[in-house]
C-alpha cells in the first residue's frame, strides 16, 4: 500500500509540470513568440481608449517587476514581460504588445535569454540586430525608447557552467554606446544592482538573476526619475 501511495503522491507532484511541458510545446507550433498571452488585455486597453504612457517589454525579469511590486505599475504603466522569452520572439510582439497600444514610450529590457541560449544557439550580433530593430519599430511610429541594461548575473541556474559576466557586460557596453545613436536612451541599472565580481549584491536576487522585491526597489530608484523626467 505504502508503494502504490507513493506511486499515486509522485504521479500527482508530476502532472502539473507535465501540462506546463505540453502547454510549452503546443505554443513552440502554434504560438512562438506568445502573442496570445496578453492579446485580451490588449483588446481591452484598445478598446477603453486607455491611455497608456509606457509600455515594459522583457522577460522574466520585466514579468516579475508585475508579481513583485505591483505598485510600480501605475495606471499608464503597463507591464509585457514573458519569462523565458529571447530578443526574436520581442520582435514579433512589438506591433501587437507594445505599438497597437500607442503608448508614449517603452522600455525595453532583454537579452538574459538570448545569452542562455533559451531558444538556440545565438550570437552577440544577433541580439544587437533584434534590439535594434525593436527600437527602430518604436520610433518609427514616434514612441520614446528607454533601453534597459541586461541586469548581473553572475551564473544562470538553468545553464549550469556558462560563462555569463563577460557577455552581459558586452551587451551593456554596446547598449550604451548605441542607444543615443538609434534614439534610445540607456538605462544602467547595473551600479545598484551588480557586486564587483559582476553578481548580483547579496539579497537582490533569489537565484541570482531574478530581483527580489529589494532588487525591484533599487531598479526603482534608476527609472523613477527618468519617468518622472519623461510625466509617465
Amino acid at each position: 500500500m505504502l508503494g502504490v501511495a507513493g506511486g499515486i503522491a509522485a504521479g500527482a507532484l508530476a502532472t502539473p509540470a507535465a501540462a506546463a511541458d505540453d502547454a510549452a510545446e503546443r505554443r513552440l507550433h502554434e504560438d512562438w513568440p506568445w502573442l496570445g498571452r496578453y492579446a485580451a488585455d490588449n483588446r481591452r486597453l484598445i478598446e477603453a481608449r486607455a491611455k497608456v504612457g509606457i509600455v515594459f517589454l522583457g522577460d522574466s525579469i520585466t514579468e516579475g517587476w508585475g508579481s513583485k511590486r505591483p505598485g510600480f505599475f501605475t495606471p499608464g504603466r503597463v507591464n509585457r514581460g514573458i519569462g523565458g522569452q529571447t530578443t526574436p520572439q520581442m520582435v514579433l510582439r512589438v506591433m501587437a504588445d507594445v505599438v497597437a497600444l500607442r503608448p508614449r514610450a517603452l522600455h525595453l529590457m532583454a537579452g538574459t535569454n538570448d545569452i542562455a541560449g533559451n531558444t538556440g544557439p545565438m550570437t552577440p550580433q544577433q541580439t544587437r540586430d533584434n534590439v535594434t530593430a525593436m527600437i527602430q519599430l518604436a520610433r518609427a511610429n514616434r514612441i520614446e525608447v528607454l533601453l534597459g541594461a541586461i541586469p548581473p548575473a553572475a551564473n544562470f541556474p538553468w545553464r549550469p557552467g556558462l560563462e555569463t559576466v563577460a557577455p552581459i557586460r558586452a551587451f551593456n557596453a554596446w547598449a550604451r554606446e548605441a542607444a543615443p545613436r538609434l534614439g534610445a536612451r540607456f538605462v544602467d541599472y547595473t551600479p545598484v544592482l551588480a557586486d564587483a565580481a559582476g553578481g548580483m549584491r547579496a539579497g537582490l536576487a533569489y537565484d541570482g538573476v531574478h530581483p527580489t522585491e529589494r532588487g525591484y526597489d533599487a531598479m526603482a530608484t534608476v527609472i523613477e526619475p527618468v519617468l518622472r523626467g519623461l510625466k509617465l
